[in-house]
């Protein structure tokens, strides 16, 4: 890493560092929140949840101890059944996030249903078990994007497919639309032929296996991984190669861009089919930061006697699974909260054409909060409640990863890997950080 960028990181870290607590972010204003069947509630992040109002149909019911969620007790109520509402809002543009949790020991696709806004559906055949990991008892949040409401009256209502709809929470946002990003300190923007920059990433050569049971291997040749007409190239390709049968590429930027604290915003277009798993996401820069157990520092990864992870935090700016497309999710891990312990913190957006447009895929990240967005639409957000590192190891440098995975654990999730799709290519338009205003 040269001096300049290394000195561009610190001063975002510093930045943030003097200016305190982080401020709730203007550009996505609260402008109703309801605590489905319940009453009024005050998020951790300052979110301000009024007691039930505007909403009529079903029955309500009490559901405790919801896991993955840092508002648990948002979940101790909901509504079962013909759920509707109807609140007054001025006309405009809103994003919307519902918060769900199934209540019962059920398998996949035995409750399935759709919500409908304004007459259309925006969410369709939600099954929230099989959406929150196949577990139950947990928050699923679900947030959609452009809203419009032209009558003066935001309409929701759900539409079962089998069993009876249910609802917990919905918070409706508008973005206030003021540029709060700052200064820019680093990009690549991906303008010169040939080979990623060398200064700026590292390219990963794996074999197919290490983590996650991922069946391709990891290549550094131009067929997998190249910089071509302004953009970063990672493609995938059916074919029998090193002892697998897929190829792809991953690249990082440990070493030689180490971000502490700033915005990060990733402007990309994934691939689509049925086993792609493309990924924007960051780890820590040491990974034994906060790692207790590890003895060979050289060989971490898919090591299950080294933990280096979860101990030192991941941060899933972007991950996307093809036999659901749209789907797009963001998650924090920690020790508290891996996923291997089904409490992860993590949102989903749904976002149209990502595989045919490119969108912005960012973090806001201080000493205080992470929020992860699409396009300027919060999605997720996760504070720092000062419990220790073990539930935010998020306080060191951390560097970015660009993947695009074949298969495994998750991309199989939805059956097994469609060969007629390759190649697929994930193309990054630019990877930029900035300073924060002070």
């Amino acid at each position: 890493m040269t001096s300049f960028y290394r000195k561009a990181v610190l001063i975002v870290a510093t930045a943030l560092m003097l200016s305190g607590c982080a401020e709730e972010d203007p550009d996505a204003i609260s402008k109703w929140a309801v605590n489905i069947g319940g009453p009024a509630y005050t998020a951790v992040d300052g979110t301000a949840f009024v007691g039930e109002r505007s909403v009529s149909g079903g029955k309500v019911a009490t559901l405790h101890a919801v896991t993955g969620s840092q508002d648990a007790p948002l979940y101790d109520s909901y509504r079962e059944g013909d759920i509707r509402i109807a609140h007054a809002l001025e006309n405009g543009s809103y994003d919307i996030t519902f918060h769900f949790a199934e209540p019962t020991d059920i398998e996949r696709d035995e409750r399935v249903f759709s919500a409908l806004a304004e007459g259309q559906p925006v969410i369709e055949n939600i099954d929230v078990m099989l959406w929150r990991d196949g577990k139950v008892r947990s928050a699923l949040t679900v947030t959609v994007p452009g809203i419009v409401v032209e009558d003066g009256m935001l309409d929701i209502r759900f539409e079962a497919r089998k069993r009876k709809p249910i609802l917990s929470a919905l918070v409706v946002h508008q973005r206030a639309g003021r540029d709060r990003k700052g200064e820019l300190v680093w990009s690549d923007e991906f303008d010169v032929a040939g080979a990623p920059d060398a200064s700026y990433w590292n390219i990963e050569e794996w074999t197919s296996g290490v983590v996650n049971d991922e069946d391709q291997v990891y290549t550094a040749r131009p067929k997998n991984v190249r910089v071509d007409d302004g953009h970063l190239v990672i493609e995938a390709h059916k074919e029998d190669y090193s002892g697998g049968e897929y190829t792809s590429a991953r690249l990082q930027s440990s070493g030689k861009v180490d971000i502490l604290y700033g915005r990060i915003d990733i402007r990309a277009r994934l691939p689509r089919g049925q086993g792609t798993w493309p990924a924007i996401w960051m780890l820590s820069s040491n990974p034994f930061h906060y790692a207790t157990t590890c003895e060979d520092e050289d060989d971490w990864q898919g090591d299950d006697d080294c933990d280096a992870w979860p101990n030192s935090g991941e941060i899933d700016i972007m991950e996307h699974v093809g036999y659901q497309m749209g789907h797009v999710h963001g998650t924090v891990h920690s020790k508290s909260y891996p996923w291997p312990l089904w409490n992860q913190r993590k949102g989903r957006i749904l976002v149209d054409d990502v595989a045919n447009e490119f969108h912005v895929y960012s973090l806001q990240w201080s000493p205080d909060r992470i929020d992860i967005f699409v396009d300027d639409t919060v999605y997720l957000t996760y504070i720092n409640e000062g419990n220790g590192w073990e539930e935010w190891p998020f306080d060191q440098p951390f560097h970015v990863i660009l993947n695009l995975a074949i298969g495994g654990a998750w991309g199989k999730g939805g059956g097994p890997i469609d060969d007629s799709i390759f190649p697929q290519q994930m193309l990054v338009d630019y990877v930029r950080v900035y300073q924060p205003q002070q």
